[in-house]
């Protein structure tokens, strides 16, 4: 019998971290920061209750920092096996944690400057630079589709999930006493339909899934009635001290956003625009999708092979300094601005946001998910005023809500994904509240599979636990962080 512990994502949006066991085997399935919230950075100093010495294998989903960003604390504890990912994610990461580490260390230092002007003793990072070589040196990399055992007994197969560039699901075949049981794992699923990537594919067959539920209450808007939003906030702000502020995630969002600037340049929807990509992280990340062409949709080349790039057009810049960065600061006449971090927890937007949101000429559009405790959720609440760097901030902003430029399914693509995976009938009872309506646990062939939602607030993977009930008659449960769920 396997055995499945969350210790993240559970009941929230960050955090992911889900433990496999078995009678031979500890596989840890991502292992991320949580973020957001007064409470992220006491969960993040929280080690997962299992000795890292003892995991066999780690498997990442994709290398967003809240799947992968507590791996290197795991490594300072003792984490010695491979970690497995595909190769884009293993690049991605390595940008990814590097950073992470500098920001660790920032964050420290300014801390420990007040406690010891305080007389209290010194904060110690999550980790440190040390931390992410030795993290970056346990990567090993899995192609698509490409049968490997990980661990005694546990094969993997990653499924492309359409997120961001390298981002997977898992099928996961568990193999006890002659018997095979198959676990999914949805990691974050991608919209159907969205630029440069593919979309996502379904694992075919599973006795459990793992579904992630980030929008299981709610559709996104249609992706052409965000574009024509967009590109008409842009047109309002070419005012003399307009501008626009896009708080954009560096990772996968930032791409998105600049193939969709060169899309409304060339449709001509909107002339001539200057766009600001200033953010580090996403400049090297973007360099990067454009190695990994390989991985692009059809629509993405056939602009190429018209001649055209999906990720560069006249009027588009990266920044590379910190003088340029605050530059930026003082132009005006509809300059777009797109900077990290993507819920305005930290980075160069923080500094975009202080010198702009008190003014009525700017405006703020937000692209994705806002965790709760983040100021870019108190500025989709509405708040009125907001601490910016330390500071009070009178909001006069407008601030903008665009949901269809999630990288995240919406509630009919999650339905749909689910609906897409059959039983296979070898699945047993399941010991984790929030069963469904036949409660028996039991599965026969040609049943659904038992479904275990995470990577969702409650309302929303509550929403969906209903829709999948109704529409496969599937048991699904909904663990909270430390909870188990048996195979």
């Amino acid at each position: 019998m396997a055995r499945i512990r969350f210790f993240g994502a559970a009941g929230e949006v960050t955090g992911s971290c889900t433990l496999v066991e078995t009678s031979r085997a500890r596989v840890l399935v991502d292992c991320g920061l949580f973020q957001g919230g007064p409470h992220a950075e006491a969960k993040n100093r929280r080690v997962p209750p299992v000795r890292p010495g003892e995991i066999d294998a780690v498997v990442l989903t994709h290398a967003h920092i809240d799947h992968s960003g507590r791996l290197p604390m795991l490594s300072r504890e003792g984490l010695d096996c491979p970690i497995v990912t595909t190769s884009a994610s293993i690049e991605l990461a390595e940008i990814l944690l590097r950073d992470s580490a500098k920001l660790q260390g920032e964050d420290a230092d300014r801390i420990n400057r007040r406690r010891s002007r305080a007389g209290r003793s010194s904060a110690r990072p999550l980790y440190g630079e040390a931390d992410v070589e030795r993290t970056l040196r346990l990567f090993e990399r899995i192609d698509y589709h490409e049968p490997r055992e990980i661990a005694p007994g546990v094969t993997i197969v990653m499924h492309d999930a359409g997120h961001i560039l390298g981002s997977t699901s898992i099928e996961m075949t568990i193999e006890e006493d002659g018997v095979k049981k198959i676990i999914a794992f949805s990691g974050d699923i991608g919209p159907k339909g969205a630029p440069l990537l593919r979309d996502p594919e379904i694992v075919p067959r599973a006795d459990l899934v793992v579904l992630e539920s980030t929008y299981g209450d709610r559709e996104h808007r249609s992706l052409d009635d965000s574009l024509e939003e967009l590109a008409q906030i842009c047109r309002d702000a070419r005012t003399p001290q307009g501008r626009v502020i896009i708080p954009s995630f560096a990772v996968g969002r930032t791409q998105q956003l600049v193939y969709f600037f060169g899309v409304l340049r060339r449709d001509g929807r909107l002339d001539d625009p200057k766009v600001f990509v200033d953010s580090p992280m996403a400049t090297a990340t973007t360099d990067l999708y454009r190695r990994h062409r390989e991985l692009f949709d059809d629509e993405c080349w056939a602009i190429i092979n018209a001649g055209d790039s999906c990720l560069n057009f006249p009027g588009l810049t990266f920044t590379r300094s910190h003088e340029e960065s605050l530059s930026l600061n003082r132009i005006g006449n509809g300059a777009i601005i797109i900077s990290a971090s993507g819920m305005c927890t930290g980075g160069r937007v923080l500094h975009h946001l202080k010198h702009s949101l008190w003014k009525e000429d700017a405006h703020v559009v937000i692209v994705g998910f806002q965790a709760k405790g983040t100021l870019g959720r108190k500025l989709v609440d509405g708040e009125t005023k907001v601490r910016v760097m330390g500071e009070p901030v009178l909001v006069r902003a407008k601030v903008h809500t665009l949901g269809g430029f999630s990288a995240h399914a919406g509630r009919s693509g999650l339905l749909a994904w689910a609906e897409g995976v059959k039983g296979t009938g070898s699945a047993k009872g399941i010991g984790a509240k929030g069963t469904g309506s036949n409660g028996s646990g039991q599965s026969a062939s040609g049943k659904p599979p038992r479904f275990v939602l995470n990577h969702g607030e409650d309302v929303p993977r509550e929403k969906l636990a209903e829709g999948i009930r109704a529409r496969t008659g599937a048991e699904v449960v909904m663990p909270e962080w430390g909870e188990s769920v048996e195979v």
